[in-house]
């Protein structure tokens, strides 16, 4: 009997450890991993809606950075072995993501309507959603300098950032073609809405290039948000081009000294998106649902001045804020851009090439000390 009662007790603890083993595992398989972007904007959303979501649901959101691209997307879905579950990207990456396959299709009825009662559909604005994605804000890539070097004239214009004998000193610019390019152009007299048709061409091609020669042997890449404050408060640019709200509100920061200039701005979007083969797709859309609110939006743009996607999230959103947004009103009378994402989605990978090849001999010159 004695045997008997050790045999049943020891089955009891056996099934409790079992039990346990299982809702842990359990748990650990509904954790959603999000990525993005790193610096003041992954602040942004981890204080706009990350944290909150988590709160309010009793979910867990586990958070990693990446600086942008499909190529690793494509890796876990090709390899089977999909570790990401929703992704931040931009509107050409999401375009292209969903073109190839490597994100799942996205049930836009699922999304709640406006928070001042609008459908959802009327309150996303134009492009911010598409069949893999779903728009969160609206951003912007402007060029800042060192105010310290350029006090009696300081540069005024895109053309400016190309003038190397009139504003002398490095130029700090993303190691990607999406914007320097586009301002090359903009920056040699081509018109911001013929921009894109005369990239079009092998001339246009050739005419950016040539344009960007005369900063080749001036740059210095960054990578990351706060890359650009950090090299213009060190002296190490006189000049670099920064996401707009990173840079307004380091502009504003103690011992700051760069200014912006919001002339060329370009304006883009970017949108999350679920990998295909995510283990969590239910509780991914969920969390999509979740910070693509009104809300939420707002929120976000609360500790970072980005436009959100819905209209409705402008009412929430104080006046001083809506004045910083990339495509606010305020910088109206300055060129501007707005990205055209379905073509660079169609180009970016034969440009793209074309792009590495100049970056490294822009490298070289730059190591060698050289100027052309």
């Amino acid at each position: 009997m004695k045997q008997t009662r050790v045999k049943i007790f020891l089955n009891s603890c056996a099934a409790i450890l079992l039990l346990g083993i299982t809702l842990i595992l359990g748990a650990h398989a509904q954790d959603l991993t999000f990525t993005s972007w790193t610096g003041p904007y992954m602040r942004s959303q981890m204080l706009g809606y990350v944290l909150p979501y988590e709160e309010e649901t009793g979910k867990r959101v586990n958070v990693e950075h990446y600086a942008g691209g499909i190529d690793e997307i494509r890796n876990q879905v090709e390899s089977a072995n999909v570790k990401w579950d929703v992704v931040d990207l931009t509107q050409a990456d999401s375009l292209r993501a969903c073109e190839q396959g490597l994100l799942e299709k996205i049930n836009h009825s699922l999304l709640p309507n406006g928070a001042d009662g609008s459908n959802y559909r009327d309150d996303f604005i134009e492009g911010a959603l598409n069949p893999c994605g779903v728009g969160v804000i609206v951003w912007g890539t402007i060029f800042a300098y060192d105010n310290r070097l350029f006090t009696d004239k300081p540069p005024t214009t895109i053309a400016d950032f190309f003038d190397v004998k009139n504003f002398p000193g490095k130029r700090a610019i993303r190691k990607d073609p999406a914007v320097i390019m586009e301002w090359a152009l903009l920056a040699d007299g081509v018109p911001a809405n013929e921009v894109y048709a005369t990239l079009e061409t092998e001339a246009g091609l050739a005419r950016a290039f040539e344009k960007m020669n005369q900063i080749k042997a001036y740059i210095v890449w960054w990578a990351n948000g706060r890359d650009p404050i950090r090299l213009l408060n060190s002296g190490e640019v006189a000049m670099s081009s920064v996401w707009a709200s990173t840079g307004v509100n380091g502009s504003r920061e103690e011992n700051s000294h760069f200014s912006v200039e919001w002339d060329g701005r370009v304006i883009e979007m970017d949108l999350f998106g679920i990998v295909k083969g995510s283990r969590n797709k239910r509780e991914a859309m969920e969390f999509v649902k979740y910070a693509s609110n009104s809300k939420s939006l707002a929120e976000q743009a609360k500790y970072l001045p980005n436009g959100p996607t819905r209209k409705s999230s402008l009412q929430l959103i104080s006046e001083q804020t809506r004045n910083d947004l990339p495509n606010g009103p305020l910088h109206d009378d300055k060129a501007s851009i707005l990205s055209d994402a379905q073509w660079w989605a169609d180009n970016y990978v034969s440009i793209a090439e074309r792009f590495s090849d100049w970056a490294e001999q822009a490298t070289m010159q730059g190591a060698s000390g050289t100027v052309r």
